[in-house]
């Protein structure tokens, strides 16, 4: 599983010019959901992504979390993160999960972020075409990939 956190002062999304969600101070959270994920990675990342502390603090230190400032996550998915690039010019999405088993793992990533205490968690619409739009607050992106908590140290 991959994500790409973006802190932000707002983001939206938008869909055939329509606003579906959109969210002020907080992360904007791309999620890529690659074949062999499941449960178990899908719960790391929700309590990777809800503990991070990448808010300042009043000494302007990275010390305050999510849950610290109030914010707010949009979730979006983004099947292009899991691309494989190593051959040719044009990405491989072969490693990507088949679309309902990934879109169910999103809506419980989502479901396990609100759960792990993050009181406003918005979503995009899976596999559509959408427009979003961020303010990044920094900036500020963090990329988390599950595979590096697999790997043996």
């Amino acid at each position: 599983m991959k994500a790409v956190i973006q802190r932000v002062k707002s983001a939206s999304v938008t869909v055939d010019g329509k606003l579906v969600s959109e969210i002020s101070k907080g992360y904007l959270v791309l999620v890529g959901i690659m074949e062999d994920d499941g449960y178990e990675e899908m719960e790391l990342m929700a309590r990777k992504i809800s503990s991070l502390r990448v808010f300042e603090d009043e000494s302007g230190k990275m010390n305050l979390d999510i849950h610290d400032v109030s914010g707010e996550i949009l979730a979006v998915s983004q099947f292009t993160l899991c691309a494989d690039v190593k051959k040719g010019n044009r990405p491989s999405f072969s490693k990507s999960m088949a679309p309902k088993e990934a879109e169910k793992l999103y809506k419980d990533f989502c479901e396990k972020l609100r759960e792990y205490g993050v009181k406003t968690v918005k979503e995009g619409i899976f596999g559509a075409d959408m427009k979003v739009a961020l303010i990044n607050d920094g900036p500020v992106t963090i990329l988390f990939d599950s595979d590096i908590w697999k790997k043996k140290q």
